[in-house]
This record gives C-alpha cells, structure tokens and sequence, in this order.
C-alpha cells in the first residue's frame, strides 16, 4: 500500500482529478490486463500514461493510429541489409513497458489486430523469429467519441481483449481550475509569481509493481463472492432469470469477463489496503469490466438503453452475499 500512495501522489503532481483513470492504469500493470479509454481530447489520457512512465521508470511509446498505418509500423518488419546480403529484425514501438494506441479506432481492422498477439500472449511474431514482450507491459489504446468519420469499429475479438474499457469525463469546476492554475504555473505565464510546481519524479521500479502483482495471490475471495460475480455475468446471458427482458441483450458475456472482474476486484482491494474482497470493490468497476464485452439489441437502443443501462439493472437485480 505504500508503493501505492507513492505512486499515486507522484502522479497527482501532474494530473488533476481523472481518479478513475490513474486507478485503472495501475489495476492494468498489476493484473496484466490492457486499458480503453474513451473520452474527448485533453482531458490528459497521454499525460497521465507518460507520467506512469517516468513514476515507475518504464520504458513509454506512443503510437498515433491513422487510416494509413499498417502492422509493421507498430511490431517492426524484417529489413534487407545490402552489404551482408541478410536480413535483420527491426522491432517496432511495441517493444516498451507502456504503449498509448492513440486513437486506435481510426485505423482498420488488420492494423487493430496486429496487436493481439501481443496484447494476449505478450509476444511479437516477426517473419519466422517470436520475441517476447518485456514485463511489464501494458497498452492503454484511446477512443475518441466524438468522432463520426474516417473510424472503424473496433472488431469483438479484439474489444475483448482489454481488461476494461473506462469511460473519461470533463473535470469538475474546482478540478479545472487546479488545472488551469497548474499548467499556467509549469509554462511561466502565470499572472502571479509562483514557483515552478515540482515535476513528477521515479518513486517506484518495475520489480516494485511485479511484487504487487505476486501480492494478489494473498487477496482472499470468499467461494460466496466468487458465485456472486458469476451470477452478474450469467445475468447477460440467461437475464429473464433475473427480471430483465431477454429482448435488451444480443449477446451476453463470456467468461473472460468473470475472470478479468475477479482480477479487477483483487487489485481494487489491493489498492484500498485490504486482504480480502467484499462486493463493493466487485461493483467500483464492473461497468468498465462489463461495458464493452456484450453487445445490446436493436430493440434496447431503440428504446434509448445503453450497456450501462443494462449492467445497473443486472446489480439491482442479482442478489448480493
């Protein structure tokens, strides 16, 4: 828990507010689970990951998604090398700790998918040579709502992939003021005369977050909380059990989301200095578990009902140990 509030106080000196998301990064490095975001722009997903970054002293790439971007720009190819007529291995920006798929939905889908070996079995294939991913590694890929034209839809297999998929909003007003007085201060062009703020500095190292994951293992989850998260997920597919019309889910969960929400609910224990999982720490983040991993009907979006819609009424529903 020290390591924790270390890294977390280290992070604030450059983000203001965006909790939900700083959780999420590091609920993402101690599960090995890979991070969505979806927010509008500024609202400081790339800071928050660069700075990630420099608190743990880990190795940061940063990939901006366009339409014409193809694989090996991002797993690196296999070039010609004239003098010693052989070829050698040059490896793309994939091969960090961190990686920001900026705007990942603007390129297709053969592009999206070349990132799921590595997301999955953290390995990169390059022509007949497989090269193994650094630990840890972790992609935190953007999604910019706002956008209607030249974006593709990310493709099920691959939406499944990540761990969650955590929703970002504006600041509040105190929020956006800290900010505006943070940034002001840091480029010199404030009107009063302050001191620069104090950067970000490295806290903690990679071996620190590793012994964070090995320390999941002693997070205790009683066999009843256990039925209760497989209850939420069966909820999607069997829901008139439940209550909930039949007719508002397409396509329930699968059992990677029980298993990423028991991974989830460790680490959020782990975060809140407990030893053992209680429901609250299974509902903190069960939307980002569940949201992006079923798929609603027609007849549900007809009727203006979204995912998250559905999971709120799963929770009413489902009875709690």
């Amino acid at each position: 828990m020290e390591t924790i509030n270390r890294i977390k106080n280290e992070l604030k000196k450059a983000i203001i507010g965006q909790e939900r998301m700083i959780d999420a990064l590091l609920i993402g490095l101690i599960t090995e689970g890979h991070i969505l975001l979806e927010g509008i722009p500024g609202v400081a997903k790339t800071t928050a990951v660069k700075t990630l970054g420099k608190v743990l002293n880990l190795s940061f790439k940063r990939i901006q998604f366009t339409p014409d971007l193809i694989p090996s720009d991002i797993l690196g190819g296999e070039i010609y090398i004239i003098e010693k007529d052989e070829f050698r291995v040059k490896k793309g920006p994939i091969f960090t700790n961190l990686l920001l798929a900026d705007e990942i939905n603007r390129a297709p889908a053969k592009v999206q998918s070349a990132l799921l070996e590595a997301m999955q079995e953290r390995q990169v294939t390059i022509g007949e040579d497989t090269f193994p991913l650094d630990e840890p590694f972790l992609v935190m890929a953007t999604l910019n709502p706002i956008e209607e034209e030249g974006v593709y839809n990310l493709p099920e297999a691959q939406l499944d992939r990540f761990l969650m998929k955590v929703v970002i909003d504006y600041p509040d007003e105190n929020e956006e003021y800290q900010i505006l007085k943070l940034v002001t201060a840091r480029e010199g062009i404030s009107n009063e005369e302050t001191e620069k703020p104090p950067e970000p500095q490295t806290v903690a190292e990679k071996e620190e977050i590793l012994k964070l994951k090995d320390a999941l293992k002693n997070i205790h989850v009683d066999k009843e909380v256990e039925k209760y998260m497989v209850n939420l997920t069966m909820a999607t597919r069997n829901p008139e059990k439940y209550g909930i019309p039949k007719e508002y889910i397409r396509l329930g969960l699968s059992p990677r989301a029980t298993i990423n929400l028991y991974k989830v609910s460790k680490a959020v224990a782990l975060l809140n200095g407990k030893d053992y999982v209680s429901p609250s720490d299974i509902l903190s983040h069960i939307k980002d578990v569940f949201r992006h991993r079923f798929l609603v009907s027609f007849h549900a979006e007809a009727e203006g009902i979204t995912t998250d819609d559905i999971i709120d009424m799963i929770v009413e529903k489902v009875p709690m140990p």
